[in-house]
């Protein structure tokens, strides 16, 4: 299908915006243009039922949270979380470019939502992110009762660079026994970092991804020996048995899409439940564009769904 036309009508607007491409500047002055350039595309701010600022020890620090109560849940009721990992290339995003995809996840699904400001590159290299993804999620259910969220029931999710840490965080609990997740939440995520995928070839340009932008994406995180390294290919590790079902989103015309098809059938291949939906018409980034884009909106919502059925007791 062709692109969709309120997508179409974004890559106009950034192709004629005169804004410098990503890979041009310096991260700290991307990551200004990236949260400077949000609101303009996002829906209204929706309330939630509680939203407070917290911090996890991490291996180099404290780790900012962001913790959410979907609105019109209980007070102090120990709600079923999604620990969340922002997009941005391992570079950019923090906290608020996503706070309006975290509150609508905690409202959609009635669960509470912590996201995850994690370090980031050029300044911490991999595998720093993983790390503080990984500490942040164990933090979460550690801190279960305090926090009044229920540790049988975590989700961990990410759109693109989030994705990809999702996948490594449930992985790297898998393997080390726990805390146990119930589900994953990916949208559009970066599975495999030798990009040679045709996708990447035939949607590397003019589809608000770049090739150039990924390059340099990938240049601020890794050397080139961690290519192959799992934890930055999640779709490379040896075994993907034994992990949560996963809600995978992708967009159709985005250099990562083969790669997230590639990593639900490597899933579903090691027995893995998968709900796989590609948006034929969308870019990538689309999820955080609700207030121009309408498909965003409804695959927050499908999201949301796929969470409240994950969170559901058993005997519901």
């Amino acid at each position: 299908m062709p692109v969709d036309r309120q997508m179409q009508a974004v890559i106009e607007r950034v192709n004629q915006s005169g804004l410098p491409p990503f890979y041009t500047v310096s991260a700290v002055e991307a990551r200004r243009l990236y949260k400077e350039t949000r609101g303009a595309l996002a829906p209204p701010v929706p309330d939630v039922g509680e939203v407070r600022d917290l911090a996890a020890p991490g291996p180099a620090g404290a780790i900012p949270l962001r913790l959410y109560r979907g609105l019109g849940t209980e007070a102090g009721a120990p709600l079923p979380v999604l620990v969340y990992f922002h997009g941005g290339g391992w570079t950019i995003g923090d906290l608020d470019t996503h706070d309006i995809v975290c509150r609508t996840l905690a409202n959609k699904a009635r669960c509470a939502v912590v996201s995850v400001d994690y370090r980031m590159g050029p300044e911490h290299k991999f595998p720093a992110a993983v790390d503080d993804c990984v500490a942040a999620t164990r933090w979460v259910a550690r801190e279960a009762t305090a926090l009044s969220v229920d540790a049988t029931r975590i989700a961990v999710g990410g759109d693109s660079a989030g994705g990809n840490l999702a996948t490594v965080v449930a992985i790297t609990l898998r393997d080390a026994g726990g805390p146990p997740l119930v589900f994953q939440a990916l949208a559009y995520p970066a599975t495999d970092q030798r990009m040679d995928s045709a996708s990447h070839t035939k949607f590397g340009e003019g589809y608000l991804l770049t090739r150039n932008n990924m390059l340099w994406f990938r240049d601020n995180y890794l050397a080139s020996a961690d290519y192959d390294d799992w934890r930055a290919s999640p779709i490379r590790a040896a075994d993907l048995a034994r992990l949560p079902q996963a809600h995978i989103i992708t967009a159709g015309y985005d250099p990562l899409v083969d790669e997230g098809r590639a990593y639900s059938d490597r899933l579903v291949a090691a027995g893995v439940p998968v709900l796989y939906e590609c948006f034929e018409g969308m870019a990538h980034g689309f999820l955080t564009m609700g207030g121009v884009v309408a498909t965003a909106n409804h695959a927050l919502y499908r999201f949301g769904q796929s969470l409240a059925q994950a969170f559901r007791p058993p005997t519901d």
